[in-house]
């Protein structure tokens, strides 16, 4: 009998820890946040976002800038060829016209770089509010009680008491008061 007994508790003992580690999943409490309000309403998403549209408005102007010389060169270079009736042009009209493409080949380099930029930029501002929402998701599902956070984007319907933008938003607001709009500079890459 003390056999029996030793035998069912050593059993017992085994069967125990399987079954404390097959509990059960706990019920879904979900909340949602509308991500694009708490992106356009944000303090500092406003000020970069005016930032960011300042560059490229400046970015335009100088492409414009640097359109309009060309583009009168380019025509005028144009009209010389053409009054050649396509005879050959004489070495002064191939050094303009050569020098032309220089400049507008220089203009382009330019106009990349600055478009890259303001990309960059714009990439990084998104970075920055990213890298802030992440703890902040965390710290308002557990203030409010939830397991499951959804963007409201990706939901059907909604009841108000499950919205909890406006608690992102205040708490977005209150650890970012504000962010860079000038991306670091990429690490240039080494040589061999």
């Amino acid at each position: 009998m003390k056999t029996l007994l030793l035998s069912l508790a050593t059993a017992a003992a085994f069967l125990t820890p399987a079954t404390v580690s097959a509990q059960a999943i706990p019920g879904a409490v979900v909340a949602v946040v509308d991500l694009g309000k708490v992106t356009e309403d944000c303090n500092a998403c406003k000020t970069a976002r005016a930032t960011l549209q300042s560059q490229a408005t400046a970015l335009q102007n100088r492409q414009k800038t640097l359109a309009g010389p060309l583009s009168t060169e380019g025509k005028s270079i144009q009209d010389a060829i053409n009054a050649l009736n396509g005879k050959e042009p004489d070495a002064a009209l191939k050094a303009r016209a050569q020098a032309w493409e220089n400049k507008r080949q220089q203009a382009a380099d330019e106009i990349q770089r600055q478009d890259d930029q303001v990309r960059a930029n714009a990439q990084y501002v998104q970075k920055q509010i990213a890298e802030k929402l992440a703890p902040i998701y965390q710290s308002v599902m557990q203030r409010r009680g939830a397991n499951v956070l959804l963007e409201s984007g990706a939901t059907l319907a909604i009841a108000s008491s499950v919205d909890v933008t406006n608690d992102v938003l205040a708490a977005l607001n209150s650890a970012m008061p504000s962010l860079q709009t000038t991306a670091p500079a990429a690490p240039k890459p080494q040589g061999r």
